[in-house]
This record gives C-alpha cells, structure tokens and sequence, in this order.
C-alpha cells in the first residue's frame, strides 16, 4: 500500500492512519528511511487494509438524506416551501426549501450551515477566550477537507463550518483545542491538562468526532 502523503516532522515516533477519504497517511521524524517507513507498512497492512474497508463504506454512502439535514447533533426534515426564492429557512422544527432540486437543496443547506456557524460559533470563541483571558488574533470559518480547526504560529485559529452538524459540546471542544494552541503549540502532556481544565468531558467530544466526524464531511 502506498502513502497518499509523508508528513515529516521532528517527532521521534512513525504513525500511520486512514484518513476521511480512505487515503494511507503516514507521519514519520524527518531522518527516518523510505524503505523503513514502507517495512511498517507492510508489517501493519493487515490492520490498514480493515481500517481502508471501514472507510470506503462509508464513502460509498450518501450521508445528506434528500429529506433530513443534521443540525447541531439531530436530524431534522427538509420540506419543500411555495415561494419564489431559493432560499433555505429553519423553523425551529424543520428546514424549509425553496426548490426541490438535491442540488440547489445542497447548495442552499452549505450557505445556510456556513451563516449559522458564525452566529453560533464566534460567540462561544469569545467566550471562552475572555473567560480564560487567552488572546487570539483573528478568526476565520473556512470549509477544510481534512481539519475540524486549526490555530497559527500569530495565534490566526480556522474552524470548519461543518461543525454546525455536530453537538454543541463537540463544538465547544474544537474551539477550547485550538484555543490552547495558543499557548502550546503542540499536543503535550501540559496541552491536553490545560484542555481538560477548560473541559472536564473533552474526551466523550473526541470520542464523537472520531466515530461520527466522517458523516459531517459527507455533505
């Protein structure tokens, strides 16, 4: 099995994964070997090949129901409205749709996600950043393939719109995470007790996002 990407880094450790879109991924220390790095996979290919099977059937899969869209943790049903726009509206209750095209529906659910995960996602951002007086530069919501945020060396944090599918408490750890990249730029022993500090439960919300995290990418 060949690596879709080698990410070297000055880790001492070689790890390999599957990742969204079934592809080998492997993070090795920059001085490593090709022919070493190739040897573990070999040796762990039987593992890889399950974990590649598990993940293309999820891909093979529709996760966007022409009559449900997930919000915030529950599915709720798509309904077609008599109107003359094409707009998408929420009532609490159902999403109302103003064609009954899949993918005009698709195309109006993304914009309405995106708006929606702003309102909902900047002010808990702010929150947590007065709360704990940690200092951010500058937000930004974005549509990442493969990362739910992301924080910078200037302290510039990215968080992935799609999250609005997720539980509030999934979102909240995503933006506690990247909030503590801001003060350690790694995932250290001192990184995840901070993160814990901030969020007593963060695992059952990582637990959420390994398990589920694929549908949310389905869209």
């Amino acid at each position: 099995m060949t690596p879709s990407k080698i990410i070297r880094s000055k880790r001492r450790t070689l790890s390999i994964s599957i990742n969204d879109n079934a592809e080998l991924i492997v993070r090795a220390p920059h001085k490593l070997s090709i022919d070493k790095i190739h040897d573990f996979i070999i040796e762990k290919e039987k593992w890889l090949n399950k974990q590649k099977k598990i993940v293309n059937k999820r891909l093979s899969g529709s996760f966007l129901d022409k009559d449900m869209a997930l919000y915030l943790g529950s599915l709720f049903p798509i309904k077609t409205a008599q109107c003359q726009s094409n707009k998408l509206t929420f009532n609490g209750e159902e999403f109302l749709a103003g064609s009954s095209e899949q993918e005009i529906i698709s195309l109006s659910l993304k914009k309405w996600y995106k708006n929606k995960f702003k309102e909902v996602a900047i002010p808990r951002l702010t929150y947590f950043a007065d709360k704990y007086n940690i200092s951010v530069n500058q937000v930004r919501i974005k549509d990442q393939k493969t990362l739910w945020g992301s924080c910078s060396s200037r302290n510039n944090i990215n968080l992935n719109y799609l999250l609005i599918m997720a539980p509030m408490y999934v979102i909240d750890y995503v933006i506690i995470h990247e909030l503590v990249h801001t003060i350690h730029k790694n995932h250290s022993a001192n990184f995840w007790k901070t993160v814990e500090s901030m969020m007593p439960n963060f695992k059952e919300a990582k637990s959420w996002l390994k398990e589920f995290g694929y549908k949310l990418r389905k869209l």
